[in-house]
């Protein structure tokens, strides 16, 4: 990889996110004033006149930097808005960052958003790309793509199936349980495990409850220039490693890839870590894109949590339940969150932002200093990953 990083370089001085769930009664302007508000007011006093710049993340919301000027009334700012599938959040979040580290300006906020629970759709919508229409991915529905994992994974590890799904039930119950204590979870009830096995199939061995939801919600976050983060903030956050990588697009066209593993996720990891001078097992928390149970098990691989193979024996014996080895989606997740595209990945940082200052109420892990950020856009064989570690202190 070609990026040398930026670690400490920037912090985050505060943080805004709204609940996620079904917001009939908020617009998208609304919910971009009770973010950005929100992570002005957890500030030493910032304001919109005081911020240089915007990054605006938005898979399908609206159009232009007009989206976030016109609510927060901002006179001539500059507003970039950026997609990138189900890291779109991320992205906004990783460009704000380079903005600041570069010098060009001295405070950034980034800000997702999305309302999907209204569009007249269901699920994740996006536009058709042009195509000469032999690409295997425009035959299948995100659950069908991501129900190829389990079967191909039990395959070559030799994983007993009823073992492997009693792990993506596992994971499930244990994203349920963390989501009750959350407030601005969208889902906020544990799930009996029996109830999860078995709910309706939605596409091959997935369930109703192995899928995350469909949900409105916005985060924002504030960053500026490390040295100048106590001016803000007596606890900020800083970033440590930030890496997206985007795969070939082979997809199942491709005769070499098996489902067992996301290899732009290897990529993204192995860049965020060595920018950051950590391995996975240094975490203490990471909040994960959850799209489907599955996909939890099989990222535990490709982040480095678990030998290959094996993880689906650590999830079972606890390894990423709360205050377990390492804590997996402490906030509850996508499956408690549901996934708003482009708040998504400023919502996971808000997690670490409250574990690090000990504002995570009933979830509170026990003083974490080291935390990790990842969102899966597209699916099996055709994806982008973003990776972002963060931390505590400095190093």
């Amino acid at each position: 990889m070609g990026s040398k990083g930026i670690r400490d370089q920037v912090a985050i001085v505060g943080m805004g996110c709204t609940t996620f769930g079904e917001h009939w009664d908020r617009s998208v302007d609304d919910m971009l004033l009770d973010a950005t508000t929100e992570c002005y007011a957890s500030t030493n006093g910032i304001t919109s006149a005081d911020v240089d710049a915007y990054w605006l993340g938005t898979m399908a919301s609206g159009l232009s930097g007009m989206i976030l000027a016109k609510p927060l009334a901002l006179e001539y700012k500059p507003v970039t808005r950026v997609e990138n599938f189900c890291a779109t959040g991320s992205e906004a979040f990783r460009n704000a960052c380079y903005a600041v580290a570069s010098g060009a300006y001295d405070i950034a906020m980034a800000v997702g958003v999305e309302k999907l629970k209204d569009s007249g759709y269901s699920g994740l919508v996006r536009p058709a790309v042009a195509n000469d229409g032999t690409s295997p991915d425009l035959t299948l529905t995100a659950p069908a793509a991501f129900s190829l994992l389990d079967p191909a994974y039990c395959r070559k590890y030799g994983v007993d199936p009823q073992a492997f799904r009693d792990a993506m039930t596992h994971v499930a119950w244990k994203n349920h349980q963390n989501g009750a204590k959350n407030p601005r979870a969208q889902f906020r009830k544990p799930v009996a495990k029996e109830k999860i096995s078995g709910s309706p199939l939605v596409a091959g061995r997935l369930g109703v409850f192995d899928c995350s939801g469909v949900s409105d919600g916005a985060a924002a976050a504030l960053i500026v220039r490390a040295e100048d983060a106590h001016r803000y903030t007596d606890r900020p956050m800083y970033v440590k490693g930030l890496s997206m990588v985007a795969g070939p697009g082979s997809g199942a066209a491709d005769p070499g890839y098996d489902y067992t593993s996301f290899p732009e996720v290897v990529a993204s990891a192995e860049d965020a870590y060595r920018q950051a001078g950590i391995s996975g097992t240094d975490l203490d928390l990471a909040e994960v894109h959850d799209c489907f149970t599955p996909t939890e098990i099989v990222l535990m691989e490709d982040l480095g949590f678990s030998p290959r193979g094996s993880a689906w024996k650590d999830v079972l014996n606890g390894d990423f339940d709360l205050g377990g080895r390492i804590s997996v989606n402490p906030d509850g997740g996508l499956k408690s969150f549901g996934h708003p595209v482009g708040a998504s990945g400023l919502r996971m940082l808000f997690e670490c932002w409250l574990q690090f200052r000990g504002e995570a109420g009933d979830r509170q892990l026990d003083d974490p200093k080291l935390g990790l950020t990842h969102n899966l856009g597209g699916r099996p064989g055709s994806c982008v990953s973003f990776v972002s570690v963060v931390g505590k202190e400095l190093s």
